[in-house]
């Protein structure tokens, strides 16, 4: 009775159910990466700390575990989102945006242009900007908004998963603002704060 007991066991867990939620940490990741990269901010490298190794005998349990419940039970594997993907699209988005920056860096110096709640731009107060420059920085903020549009679509089909293009965004949207330089304008609640 006990081995029908066990082996009915394993037999439930063989009914696996994979669902691919969207990869919060992952894209908050890749987001600190692709921003970095606009802004030419290199991270600093750290060494990665040594980790603790398994004894031999420790290393033999788990690969005779593994192999008996592989016996059993088939693996079932579920692709990882990549975030930090890289396409053609993606690769020429991000240059473009990277090439742009130069000339958005003064007006969020100057603090005509701001990082809405949103993550795209906003020019914040038109009289501001002096009127020769004027149409120059709007069409800026404009094609800056559409670029950055296609980049977390063009992330999300990439991963396989269009449906994921507003959270995408959505994650963006904070690290836009977590990276930004001090003396820049952001949305927060409705109102606009300087960094």
């Amino acid at each position: 009775m006990r081995k029908i007991s066990v082996l009915s066991a394993l037999l439930l867990t063989a009914c696996v159910t994979i669902n691919i939620y969207f990869p919060a940490a992952a894209a908050e990741k890749a987001a600190d990466e692709i921003i970095k990269d606009i802004q030419g901010i290199t991270p600093q490298k750290t060494e990665p700390k040594p980790k603790a190794g398994l004894s031999d005998w420790q290393v033999s349990m788990y690969r005779l575990i593994d192999t008996a419940i592989n016996v059993v039970v088939s693996s079932a594997h579920a692709d990882e989102a990549d975030l930090a993907i890289d396409s053609a699209e993606i690769r020429q988005l991000r240059a473009t945006l990277e090439s742009r920056f130069a000339s958005l860096q003064p007006l969020y110096a100057a603090g005509y242009i701001g990082i809405q709640a949103d993550g795209l731009l906003a020019v914040r107060d038109i009289e501001s900007v002096p009127l020769k420059d004027r149409n120059q920085v709007t069409k800026l903020v404009a094609a800056e908004n559409a670029d950055r549009q296609s980049l977390y679509q063009a992330i999300a089909n990439a991963n396989g998963h269009p449906d994921w293009a507003t959270q995408i965004k959505s994650t963006f949207a904070g690290r836009w603002v977590t990276n930004a330089q001090a003396g820049w304008w952001y949305q927060s609640s409705g109102s606009w704060k300087q960094k």
